[in-house]
């Protein structure tokens, strides 16, 4: 049921392609998504409210008294409500019949955030259609070409049965996430900022729940489309989720992906901002901390950071032109003492000089929080072809006595343009750490001595050797290959002088 929902999804697609890249078309597409989700979600709620009065709730919000009490039962359990006219099933019948939905679409999109306003609810409804343009020129330079495009997309979207009543409750949400990895491929280096490959983010989930059935919280301060987020909570049960993320259609996006998975909106919180700059969870620790921030981004290490408790420690800031380990430090402070935090990085944080080696040096001598540091293949995500690494970090380790370094470098699959980690691939570097195991070319645990007599440089070939010798080469054997060959080319040479001589021409110099 997932591929052939998977597939109808991503062919809607095709009705907005042409004047828009799949950075902007996401939006449209993944935003009637949600609105659908809401609209039947709330429909079928409020129906099963109501089985026991033997009326649906179309039929109840005829009384305006009843209607009132609805719409407070729906904020209160959903965090939202939509009037009838504005569901998603209203607009539908309106557009079978050729009318003008864009306004009463602006309509139910501002229903469902104003509902929220003052309530628990609000933070996670508040402009959250935002980047759903419903006047955009790319949609048609016409209000009717609009109307009509946003209207064929809506229709096909109502054909698809998304089967809200089947067990299978994460069914859209899986979906939706699909479509996120399908837009990533075909946005490019843009993907970036709001998706992580699901590969990578079951490494990193089933890294920080290892031995752990429940989880208490969960942070991403960089946390995109909150894939990553959500991905632990297949690994364990997580109470509540927080993130933060700096761009806003993707902040939107996080928000989304959170509902249409069934987290509650109590259950988590995601806020907008630069987490390096205004971090919104400050005051928090977690006992699982996830992030892919943007690799080697530039950051303000004014004199002002030395002073901040995230960076003082450790008596250099990270470099202006690089926050990787800004964003180290930041996840470090808000990690408790017996959580677990797992970061992608490029591998230039494994031995750039200069202040990076000055934070390197304090987490690994003077505080003991790194346990490992595991080398993924080149070319797995969608923004850039280095290959990267995931350093794992906690305060309170069992294994205080050495660091474990992984070279799962060379272990892929070629998918068109892109390199994937296979579920073989995934579950031996979660084996190997789970077991803390030496594998001879593949895995070595490195003593603290040994790192310091590397200089603190964690370059994973200097303790994972992977050299391949070669097999000795036989000498009579290239002798005896030589030989062969200048016979054969002085039979050719024989053969081009006879041709050249029939035809009267000089036959080439070597050959004379």
């Amino acid at each position: 049921m997932a591929t052939n929902l998977e597939t109808k999804l991503f062919a809607i697609a095709d009705e907005l392609r042409g004047n828009m890249d799949a950075n902007e078309y996401k939006d449209y597409i993944l935003g009637f998504i949600f609105y659908r989700h809401l609209s039947e979600k709330q429909e079928n709620f409020l129906n099963e409210q109501l089985k026991v009065d033997g009326i649906t709730f179309q039929e109840a919000c005829k009384d305006e008294n009843l209607k009132g009490k609805l719409e407070k039962v729906s904020i209160k359990r959903l965090g939202y409500f939509i009037s009838p006219e504005h569901l998603f099933s209203s607009i539908i019948e309106k557009c079978k019949t050729n009318q003008k939905i864009r306004n009463d679409l602006k309509l139910a999109f501002n229903e469902i955030t104003d509902s929220s306003l003052g309530t628990e609810s609000e933070d996670d409804f508040d402009n959250l259609f935002d980047d759903v343009d419903l006047d955009s020129t790319k949609l048609g330079k016409k209000d009717n070409d609009k109307n009509q495009k946003i209207s064929d997309v809506l229709l096909l979207l109502n054909d698809i049965d998304f089967e809200f009543d089947n067990d299978e409750s994460d069914i859209l949400g899986d979906a939706y996430e699909y479509l996120i990895s399908q837009f990533a491929s075909e946005a490019g280096k843009k993907a970036g900022e709001f998706y992580t490959p699901q590969e990578v983010s079951k490494i990193l989930a089933k890294i920080v729940t290892l031995g752990k059935e429940k989880i208490k919280n969960v942070y991403d301060p960089t946390c995109g489309s909150g894939s990553l987020l959500l991905r632990i909570s297949k690994e364990a049960k997580v109470a509540n989720f927080y993130g933060q993320e700096l761009n806003t259609s993707t902040y939107n996006l996080a928000r989304m992906n959170m509902i249409l998975h069934g987290v509650k909106y109590g259950d988590f919180e995601i806020k907008q901002g630069d987490t390096l700059e205004d971090p919104q969870h400050i005051d928090m620790q977690f006992d699982a901390i996830v992030a892919n921030p943007p690799f080697s981004a530039k950051w303000n290490a004014n004199s002002k950071k030395e002073s901040d408790p995230r960076f003082s420690a450790y008596g250099k800031l990270a470099p202006k032109s690089k926050a990787d380990y800004a964003f180290v430090q930041h996840m470090i402070y808000q990690l408790n003492e017996s959580g677990t935090m797992a970061i992608v990085l490029p591998h230039g944080v494994l031995f750039r000089g200069s202040g990076e080696a000055k934070i390197r040096n304090y987490l690994i001598e003077k505080k003991n929080y790194l346990d490992a540091v595991i080398g993924l293949p080149a070319n797995l995500f969608y923004g850039t072809s280095i290959p990267t690494c995931i350093l794992v970090f906690k305060k309170c380790r069992e294994d205080d006595q050495d660091i474990l370094f992984i070279d799962a470098s060379k272990d892929f699959e070629k998918v068109k343009n892109q390199n994937k980690l296979r579920p073989q691939d995934i579950e031996k570097i979660i084996n190997t750490y789970a077991n803390r195991e030496e594998i001879e070319k593949y895995s070595h645990k490195a003593t603290l001595e040994e790192i310091e007599e590397n200089d603190f440089n964690l370059n994973i070939p200097r303790y994972v050797d992977t050299f391949e010798e070669e097999e000795p080469i036989d000498l009579d054997e290239v002798v005896d290959e030589i030989e062969r060959i200048d016979a054969e080319m002085e039979k050719v040479d024989a053969e081009i002088k006879k041709y050249c001589d029939e035809l009267g021409i000089r036959a080439p110099i070597s050959l004379r």
